[in-house]
């Protein structure tokens, strides 16, 4: 999923980091400078530490960009009822795979104001 997304963003400009788990999305976030990160695409169902509870540790980091930052669960569970327990884990919106390429630029000017 991870290879999609960059392929699919690559001729965005954007640049991108990417984690291979929870415990490393919420590792880089925290030990980069405040307001490094403008967005970040969470997905749901990583090894270890899911992208709810990594959500969750990034909304309770004492730094000032923990709570503003947009975070866009990307799941393949697309009911009414995920897209609940994504907002209740503290996510600014939702994506479901296979991603819909008009919805994942839609999202990315949302949230970046572009």
């Amino acid at each position: 999923n991870r290879l999609i997304l960059n392929e699919l963003l690559a001729g965005t400009g954007v640049d991108i980091d990417e984690a291979v788990d929870g415990e490393q999305v919420v590792d880089m976030f925290e030990n980069s400078p405040p307001g490094y990160y403008q967005l970040i695409f969470m997905d749901i169902q990583m090894p270890g530490q899911d992208g709810y509870a990594a959500t969750q540790a990034i909304r309770g980091l004492d730094r000032p960009d923990a709570r503003g930052i947009p975070i866009i669960a990307m799941t393949a569970n697309a009911y009414q009822e995920d897209v609940n327990k994504a907002m209740a884990a503290g996510m600014d919106g939702h994506l479901s795979k296979p991603v819909d390429v008009a919805a994942l630029m839609r999202t990315l000017g949302e949230m970046l104001g572009c």
